[in-house]
């Protein structure tokens, strides 16, 4: 036994149901090795990988209709992959990255679930640079900015990694830091494009939720860094 317990569960999207092998609640917690501790996850956090989050089906919903013909795609935090899994229907060029220790076993999982090939991943911890994953042309990652550091980690980690003419794609739920990253993106040159939805079932408007859109054109200046740590 692994010493977790999982549920099967299906996503709708595009005209086709996905199943995903998901933890079966958020109390499930198995660290027998250290692994998620070295990793910097704490037991409050190790399960939240493992979920289906409304802002991940929303950012999945909407990589069911982007167009992606012919573009390096990065997943960040993808947790059980659902965008990737999309993506990867699609035929896309997508890599998905996590730094949960199972991260990448419940991706084969349920890529192969889903009659798919394996996927490609990467370990990818935010603040330590990686030399080997190379710029993306799409970026995408959805519910990464609920801690107050993450705006400023997730924007250095696309700096690192996006190309001159790269897109950004963020599912936010609405935690209050969307704004500060906005500011940073700012800096590399990022222009945005705001959709508010709803990401739960009878919400009603305003809603909190948003599809975040960054764009870079080629040749953007970079703008002096932010004074401010906010």
């Amino acid at each position: 036994m692994p010493g977790y317990d999982t549920r099967s569960i299906t996503v709708r999207l595009g005209g086709h149901d996905f199943r995903l092998r998901a933890l079966s609640d958020r109390q499930q917690f198995a660290d027998p090795h250290g692994d998620a501790e070295r990793a910097g996850i704490c037991d409050s956090q190790w399960s939240l990988f493992g979920q289906s989050w409304p802002a991940g089906e929303v950012l999945a919903e909407a990589m069911c209709v982007a167009d992606v013909a012919g573009l390096r795609i990065l997943e960040l935090g993808c947790g059980l992959g659902l965008s990737s899994l999309v993506l990867q229907r699609r035929g896309a060029d997508v890599t998905a990255s996590d730094h949960h220790p199972l991260a990448a076993a419940f991706l084969e999982y349920n890529a192969a679930l889903n009659g798919l090939a394996p996927l490609a991943y990467h370990d990818l911890p935010w603040d330590a640079p990686d030399l080997v994953l190379g710029r993306f042309d799409l970026i995408i990652a959805s519910d990464v900015l609920y801690e107050r550091g993450h705006a400023e980690s997730l924007a250095a980690l696309v700096e690192r990694h996006a190309g001159d003419d790269c897109q950004v794609v963020i599912a936010d739920p609405g935690r209050g830091n969307a704004n500060a990253f906005t500011r940073r993106m700012a800096q590399q040159g990022y222009g945005v494009d705001e959709q508010r939805l709803s990401f739960h079932l009878g919400e009603v408007a305003p809603f909190r939720g948003r599809l975040l859109r960054y764009r870079r054109p080629p040749g953007a200046t970079r703008r002096p860094p932010l004074l401010d740590a906010a």
